[in-house]
């Protein structure tokens, strides 16, 4: 019986890349009746690659990202918003692709953080194995946690190609999952308003 592999063990993206391409010539030679053919002779390296990229969340922490700053923070209450983020993760059952958008937001308490960290927020946990509602969480909590601020809200939605492209096979399916902290979910008006700038 093969031993399991501990490639987050592994010293180098060198060793853990060799270890990926290994993996994936096998797994073609299983599912691939002609696995020697010209056309795959790359792919292992690319397979590798691309699961370095779709997995580099691992290597990052959220708070290194969620940097604030007090300049330009006084006086602003009001609520910051990033809508229609690009959100491209992989779901843990199936390693399939779960692709979508997430709407970000927060009402800053004297920090802001600049916008574009809260797209690389969501590229943070959508660059690991994934289930939706955990991702949504997830986005929620480092905002909540790292900014202190009055409010969250987070919106998701997204499609599954595990549910998509096998099993029920449900084409254009979109699952829609939130996470509300502070203000934004125990105040009505609040709650409201960030649902209506999500529309």
């Amino acid at each position: 019986m093969t031993e399991p592999v501990q490639l987050h063990a592994m010293t180098t993206d060198d060793a853990r890349n060799k270890e990926l391409e290994r993996l994936f010539r096998r797994f073609l030679e299983i599912v691939e009746p002609e696995s020697g053919r010209q056309g795959l002779a790359e792919t292992p390296q690319r397979m590798a690659k691309a699961w370095g990229e779709w997995t580099a969340g691992y290597a990052e922490d959220p708070a290194d990202i969620l940097k604030t700053f007090d300049d330009g923070a006084e006086n602003v209450d009001e609520m910051v918003l990033v809508r229609d983020i690009p959100v491209y993760s992989h779901c843990e059952h199936h390693l399939a692709p779960i692709i979508g958008v997430a709407h970000v937001a927060y009402i800053p308490s004297g920090k802001i953080v600049g916008l574009s960290k809260l797209a690389r927020l969501v590229n943070v946990y959508a660059r690991r194995l994934q289930v939706q509602e955990r991702l949504t969480n997830q986005i929620a909590d480092a905002l909540n946690d790292n900014l202190s601020p009055l409010g969250v809200g987070v919106i998701l939605k997204c499609r599954h190609m595990c549910m998509e492209s096998r099993g029920i096979r449900t084409p254009g399916a979109l699952t829609v999952t939130s996470a509300l902290r502070g203000c934004v979910k125990d105040e009505p008006d609040c709650r409201a308003e960030f649902l209506e700038l999500c529309r």
